[in-house]
């Protein structure tokens, strides 16, 4: 079995942190990343702490669907659930969660449901037929029958095009991504249509600089090669997907293609459907983590029945300034 050690040396912080922050000791002064990494550690290695083991015995243990299928492909992994059980454990001791993703018109038996992105009013309904707690997240839900997440996700582009353009003082910004049309609808249209406007308004659009294929490595990287052969790369480079970055990322290194000195690159992070390689790199985080907290936080609020009322709340995207651009 693992142990505190364990814990405190995959961390990399001492073993007296990593007792006192997962026994939810309050005076410890660590930051949230600190936090966060030696619960993703605990997590990882399957150290429980005798207070963890405590809790669990008194623990409600509830199953959350988690309906993407408008955000994320459906042959495609959504690894961001992995881990939100860790977020779990840092949020509470009263829960025990496990997560399932859900498809459309196949029931799952569930308490609650975290339903991302835009429904038709047949998919409202069959989320409606399988949980009375449903969290609606970035869905512009006109009803105030069921809680909500409104995600900022303008504010993110702006913050991001202001940070590149005034900050850094690159002289544009360039696109490489894809777009995903299957049954629950299209995938990837508002990533470079929400760029474009804001760069339009600057007068610095240039269509030559966007480079838009498939939601896939390969088109990532057949794109990105085609992009610097042809000289149509932008100072900075906004890729449109974990898996179309892996691609083209890939492609800048065969090509000799410098990051940042030759080219600036921020990476789109919707759902997280790949372990992301580049840590430290620059990204634009559209659902971080005190989105799903939010949303967890409402759900659990309903399924108690601590709360009838239902809720709105207005979060923003994060820009995450790494070592990319």
């Amino acid at each position: 079995m693992a142990t505190i050690k364990d814990v405190a040396q995959a961390a990399q912080v001492s073993a007296a942190a990593v007792s006192r922050v997962l026994n939810k000791d309050e005076n410890i002064s660590v930051s949230p990343e600190v936090r966060t990494r030696i619960f993703q550690a605990a997590h990882a290695l399957g150290y429980v702490s005798p207070r963890q083991r405590k809790a669990a015995e008194v623990k409600t243990h509830l199953t959350i669907g988690v309906a993407d299928w408008r955000i994320l492909r459906p042959d495609r992994h959504n690894v961001r659930l992995s881990s939100l059980t860790c977020l779990v454990q840092m949020m509470t001791d009263q829960y025990e969660v496990s997560f399932v993703r859900l498809a459309f018109g196949q029931p799952q038996k569930v308490d609650g449901v975290i339903a991302l992105g835009v429904f038709t009013e047949a998919e409202a309904d069959f989320l409606r037929s399988l949980s009375f707690a449903i969290v609606f997240v970035n869905s512009g839900q006109q009803s105030y029958e069921f809680d909500q997440v409104q995600v900022d996700f303008e504010r993110g582009y702006e913050q991001m095009v202001s940070y590149l353009l005034d900050r850094k003082q690159y002289t544009g910004i360039g696109y490489i991504g894809g777009i995903y049309d299957g049954p629950g609808g299209r995938i990837g249209v508002t990533r470079a249509q929400a760029l474009r406007r804001l760069l339009e308004k600057r007068g610095l659009y240039d269509e030559r600089l966007f480079h838009i294929g498939e939601i896939s490595r390969e088109s990532g990287y057949e794109l990105a090669c085609k992009a610097i052969r042809e000289h149509t790369l932008a100072e900075a480079m906004l890729l449109g997907s974990d898996e179309v970055a892996e691609g083209a990322m890939d492609a800048f290194r065969e090509m000799g293609v410098r990051i940042p000195k030759d080219v600036a690159v921020i990476i789109y992070q919707d759902l997280q459907t790949l372990e992301s390689k580049w840590p430290t790199g620059t990204c634009l985080e559209m659902y971080p983590d005190y989105v799903w907290e939010n949303a967890l936080e409402l759900l659990f609020g309903r399924i108690s029945g601590k709360r009838s009322q239902a809720v709105t709340v207005m979060v923003p995207t994060r820009l995450k300034i790494g070592d990319t651009a």
